[in-house]
């Protein structure tokens, strides 16, 4: 079962879905999405796949989408966020990132 679930998208569309969860993290592209033209992966390292990836800590691609600095500091204090939880900031800071991919966070 996931904690939390964040939906990724590619240049507004949806790629797919990443969770945190008991083990760790997984992502696994949206079947419609793996369908359609011209699909791109969302990183070099999370390959166009029916599968769903996991891993025991935070994606390095999602991890780098986390600001830094004086950015995060800002994103820190005005969402009073703890700074060791990478998935909250992923899906606080991370809705309207620069470039294609944008994560925001599912109900």
């Amino acid at each position: 079962m996931a904690y939390r679930r964040a939906t990724v998208t590619v240049n507004r569309l949806v790629a797919g879905v990443i969770e945190e969860y008991e083990g760790g993290y997984r992502f696994t592209y949206d079947p419609l999405y793996l369908q359609t033209p011209n699909a791109q992966p969302v990183s070099l390292t999370l390959h166009l796949a029916q599968h769903t990836y996991e891993s025991p800590i935070l994606f390095s691609f999602f991890d780098g989408l986390i600001p830094e600095g004086w950015l995060l500091e800002i994103a820190l204090n005005v969402w009073k966020l703890d700074r060791r939880d990478r998935f909250g900031v992923l899906i606080s800071a991370c809705k309207d990132c620069v470039g294609a991919v944008s994560v925001e966070v599912l109900p």
